[in-house]
């Protein structure tokens, strides 16, 4: 629930407000001080508040309910896109970005070379697992810290910022130290101890969409990390679970302006993990940037046959280089068709 209050109103008659509702209604109240009125934000059980008798304050103008049970990533309160700054490199708000690299990190030799490969191709940040989630135990789990030296190095080679999965609350201040975007991946989208922890965190997030979350869901998520402080958050769509086998996931793309009508937070596509297949990707590229998508994630392999970890969905360097070619001329040709986007999401 959301309470206006009257053009300048003072200060003491606000908190009073604020305070009578807090130990009279049991629910908390955030107070942001626009320019020429002030908002209540009501947050917790407000399904007993009368918003009529609270409308007979003198002080307020109106009331609102408030559908979505989220309020910071919430278009509705923050009407102008969020942009992310990512170590230099901005997302969001028209700002358009590629993320490369390989699934998961597995030598100095091979991280290194893709990430001046990617660089060359244009791609603005490196992407790089240090710590794989898998389905297997069995499967190659990542080579952990050793690994996320290694993208240091890569770093300092080619100067692009380095993304990188956290698994664990425990790697938190590392990763506070050593990355300059944290991702969440799908499986931990609702891990919200973890959530809670990254929130406290001052580098960006990268979240990804879970397995079979709805955007309510996965707009939540964000909402736990914005929560605990830290609302530089980026959504990234990776395809979702549904009954169709051929591909390894499908990716959604109304996704992209459905969660734009509804948040300012930017939004990526991961069309990799989306379709499982290299050949796959370019489509599915282009589709999101169609679709205005503010930045994509790809994963690139030096050599995909030998990866230890999905190899069939990754590109080499001459097929990233040639899609990157594509992905120019189409953010061109979206971002001069801007303005119909943007009547799409509102």
């Amino acid at each position: 629930m959301v309470i206006v209050m009257k053009p300048h109103t003072s200060q003491e008659e606000i908190q009073r407000l604020a305070r009578q509702l807090e130990e009279k209604e049991k629910v908390s109240v955030g107070i942001t001080n626009g320019v020429g009125c002030s908002i209540l934000g009501l947050v917790g059980d407000t399904t007993h508040l009368d918003i009529h008798m609270l409308e007979m304050e003198p002080s307020v103008e109106r009331v609102m309910r408030v559908q979505e049970p989220y309020k910071k990533a919430n278009r509705k309160f923050h009407p102008q896109d969020t942009v992310v700054d990512v170590a230099g490199v901005p997302i969001g708000g028209g700002n358009f970005a590629v993320i490369a690299g390989p699934c998961s990190v597995e030598s100095k030799e091979q991280v290194v070379e893709v990430a001046r490969d990617v660089k060359a191709s244009g791609a603005k940040l490196l992407r790089g697992g240090a710590f794989k989630p898998r389905t297997s135990p069995y499967a190659f789990q990542g080579m952990g810290l050793d690994g996320l030296a290694l993208l240091e190095e890569a770093r300092a080679a080619t100067g692009l910022p380095i993304v990188t999965e956290l698994m664990s609350p425990k790697y938190c201040e590392i990763f506070e130290e050593k990355v300059d975007l944290v991702q969440i991946g799908a499986r931990n989208m609702q891990n919200f101890d973890l959530l809670k922890e990254v929130g406290k965190m001052s580098k960006p997030i990268l979240l990804k969409r879970g397995l079979s979350n709805t955007y309510e869901e996965w707009i939540m998520s964000a909402e736990y990390i914005m929560a605990g402080g830290n609302e530089n958050v980026i959504l990234c769509e990776r395809g979702v679970r549904t009954f169709e086998t051929y591909t390894r996931n499908t990716l959604d793309v109304s996704a992209i302006p459905a969660v734009k009508r509804m948040s300012h937070l930017p939004i990526i596509v991961d069309p990799s993990h989306a379709a499982g297949k290299h050949w796959m990707v370019e489509p599915l590229a282009m589709a999101a940037i169609a679709a205005g998508a503010d930045g994509l994630i790809i994963e690139v392999h030096n050599d995909p046959l030998h990866a230890k970890c999905d190899g069939p969905q990754s590109l080499t360097p001459e097929k990233f280089d040639a899609l990157m070619e594509k992905v120019g001329s189409m953010v061109d040709l979206a971002t001069k068709n801007g303005v119909k986007y943007r009547e799409m999401y509102f």
